[in-house]
């Protein structure tokens, strides 16, 4: 895809800065670029995963608080980032004597960037969300609904904790996780299941970073993409093992103090109104009901007017033709509700399917599909020169480049091992009772979302993503379900579950992570094999101890006591979608088609447009991010945070908008530190439900 420069635009593409100053200690080579991945800093990563393990489960299923992952900004990763700049500064404080103790730029951002991987494992939006979907379509099957009716005879074994080795109801496993009885974790029946998942969920990581290390060297080197959620951890390190006036210049700019001091006045008022009433609270939100309550306006659907200073400094910081495209796009396909409604529609009374989660109407979502699907073409294709080199590679008809060393697997192995992942998801699937040609097609548009997702953040650096719809639903309303479809009956059930598991809550998906990590080491030349391995250690710590933390909550607390999403309304989906699909789905399979259709077309025109007209301000990826609900909660501080920059840029000039970057990312800093703030003061008031993020 061609990347488009515009001469109005400053945008900043190399995080490379601090590292030209590396060596103006005297220091080796190898003692400050080449030493990222060091015993220090892995000690600290695996501390860290552990430590994350254990707190973000009770901080984001029992005191539903602010969660510490979810994003691709993570509050836990800054936290740990803030930790260590402290005892950085305490050691330079300290004097010589400590200088030996203090920590290398590149160990500070190698601990970081393991943390994108280990708090986003354990909480809300992680794969760790498996767990209540083995138990919930069992707890909440009644007589009426007769979910047992279809659940026990199509479900295998060791699939579920649920069943016993005969296939009947364990009944005492389900009911204790949920009620809480305090009789400890029924190993005996979670092992087989656990280990069966826990399989699942390594081979799905091995083929995303498989897919990270592909993809790299195009979206880095060759597309020069801006990853800029990256920026605020590259100025925040900046100069942090020097000695002289560079030392942590980013907190020396008293610019990046004026938007810190805005979020914490605004944060700050705002705890201390929800602790104590007296004190005024600054608005952030607007209700739009009362004033979209009559026809036409009452069509679009709440609108979402709420302000978030971090969405707003993200937002300043990406060219224009992207935070324009997000806002712009959010608007039209609420303008599409009101052109239905021009044509004879109600969309107010149109279906919101269930594998739309209530995000849009049905045929908003066929466009958002087939935008996906356009979109990833569109990518394999500006990248056929790369991505043939590296099947070249692996079937041995080509020699490897010197690049090739630098990356943290080699092509060869990087696409045999996506190869051979890709290929145990779909057995694994098929074991589970999914037909082949279903399991194929479930997991390949896996793929087509994560590809998608990770490149709305790579180019808008998003704080949260999410689609907004499942793959399932969308199949069955194009080809039909139910007995004498291609949808059959028999691979309705588990692969349900399986979707809900991986392919719903996208939040906390993997593949930026690997590929904020492979940019990040390669601009400051930190080994990436050491650091691959450094990372899947994280992970499996991370994601151990969540798991184990979650079933310990779970039958020492009770599920019922937890986040309403995790343990009570999200995991009712897999049976409900189940037990339509069953039922066979009656629609306009042509109507649906078109809709699909569209949505390809308007994107493949924008990007038409893009490369033959160099005034034209549109992204494709706004089209990708028009309805899901975070664009509900984001798109007015996006468009704050546009029209700032539009603002700057046109009576200041590319030199007054550097200047004003240190403003907004200290106003994201700002932000971040005060719902880490708030955050442990909840904990420890034991504060229920006070979420500062609602994402």
């Amino acid at each position: 895809m061609t990347t488009k420069t515009n001469v109005r635009d400053v945008e900043i593409t190399e995080f490379d800065s601090s590292s030209k100053k590396l060596n103006s200690e005297g220091k080796s080579d190898n003692e400050t670029v080449f030493g990222g991945v060091t015993r220090r800093a892995v000690v600290l990563s695996l501390l860290l995963a552990a430590t994350f393990g254990c707190v973000i489960p009770y901080s984001d299923y029992l005191l539903r608080n602010t969660r510490l992952g979810g994003m691709h900004l993570p509050l836990g990763a800054v936290a740990a980032l803030l930790l260590l700049l402290g005892m950085q500064t305490f050691l330079r404080w300290v004097g010589p004597l400590a200088t030996r103790w203090r920590l290398t730029t590149n160990e500070i951002l190698t601990v970081y960037i393991t943390c994108l991987f280990s708090v986003l494992m354990p909480g809300r939006s992680g794969d760790n969300f498996f767990l209540p979907n083995l138990l919930a379509p069992f707890y909440y099957a009644t007589r009426e609904n007769k979910w047992l009716e279809f659940l026990q005879p199509s479900i295998k074994p060791w699939f579920t904790p649920a069943l016993t080795s005969s296939g009947s109801y364990n009944q005492r496993v389900v009911e204790d996780w949920f009620v809480g009885t305090g009789t400890g974790i029924p190993w005996d029946a979670w092992l087989v299941p656990l280990l069966a998942w826990s399989l699942l969920i390594g081979a799905l990581y091995i083929m995303l970073a498989c897919l990270g290390v592909m993809l790299r060297a195009q979206w880095v080197e060759r597309e020069a993409l801006t990853f800029p959620l990256l920026l605020l951890p590259v100025e925040m390190t900046a100069g942090a093992e020097h000695e002289d006036e560079g030392f942590l210049s980013f907190f020396r700019n008293p610019v990046m103090w004026i938007g810190f001091g805005i979020a914490v006045v605004i944060q700050g008022m705002n705890g201390l109104n929800s602790y104590f009433p007296d004190v005024p609270a600054i608005p952030l939100t607007l209700d739009t009901g009362p004033l979209l309550s009559e026809a036409p306006w009452n069509q679009v659907g709440p609108l979402g007017l709420r302000v978030m200073p971090i969405v707003v400094g993200l937002s300043f910081l990406i060219s224009s033709e992207v935070s324009l495209s997000l806002w712009f796009f959010y608007l039209l396909h609420k303008l599409e509700m009101l052109g239905a409604y021009a044509f004879g529609f109600m969309p107010s009374s149109l279906p919101e399917p269930v594998w739309t989660r209530g995000y849009a109407k049905a045929f908003i979502s066929y466009q958002t599909i087939g935008a996906y699907f356009a979109f990833s073409a569109i990518l394999l294709w500006t990248g056929r020169e790369h991505y043939g080199y590296i099947v070249r590679r692996a079937l041995g008809r080509t020699k490897a480049k010197s690049s090739e060393r630098r990356e943290a697997l080699s092509y060869p192995l990087a696409f045999w091992g996506f190869i051979g992942s890709s290929a145990f998801l779909v057995a694994w699937s098929v074991a589970a009772g999914v037909r082949v040609d279903i399991a194929l097609v479930l997991w390949a548009i896996y793929l087509v979302s994560a590809l998608g997702l990770s490149r709305v953040v790579a180019e808008s650096g998003l704080l949260c993503i999410n689609h907004g719809w499942s793959p399932l639903g969308p199949l069955a309303h194009l080809v039909g379900a139910g007995p004498g479809t291609w949808l059959g009956a028999s691979s309705v059930v588990p692969a349900s579950i399986i979707q809900s598991s991986f392919m719903v809550d996208m939040k906390g998906l993997l593949l930026p992570s690997f590929l904020h990590a492979f940019k990040l080491a390669h601009d400051r030349k930190i080994p990436q094999r050491p650091l691959l391995t450094l990372i899947f250690a994280s992970i499996t710590i991370a994601f151990g101890l969540g798991i184990y933390m979650n079933l310990h909550l779970g039958y020492e607390q009770g599920a019922l006591q937890m986040h309403e999403w995790f343990a009570r309304k999200g995991p009712q989906e897999p049976p409900r979608t189940a037990h339509e699909l069953l039922g066979g789905v009656q629609d306009n399979f042509s109507l649906n088609w078109m809709w699909f259709a569209l949505g390809a077309l308007m994107l493949s025109s924008i990007v038409a447009a893009r490369s033959y007209f160099s005034w034209f301000p549109l992204h494709p990826i706004g089209l990708l991010m028009w309805s899901p609900y975070v664009m509900y909660a984001m798109w007015l501080s996006i468009f704050l945070g546009w029209l700032a920059k539009t603002l700057i840029m046109r009576f200041g000039g590319p030199t007054t908008y550097r200047r004003a970057v240190p403003g907004f990312l200290g106003l994201v800093l700002g932000d971040i530190t005060m719902m880490l703030l708030m955050a442990a003061i909840d904990a420890w008031q034991g504060r229920i439900g006070h979420d500062l993020l609602p994402l």
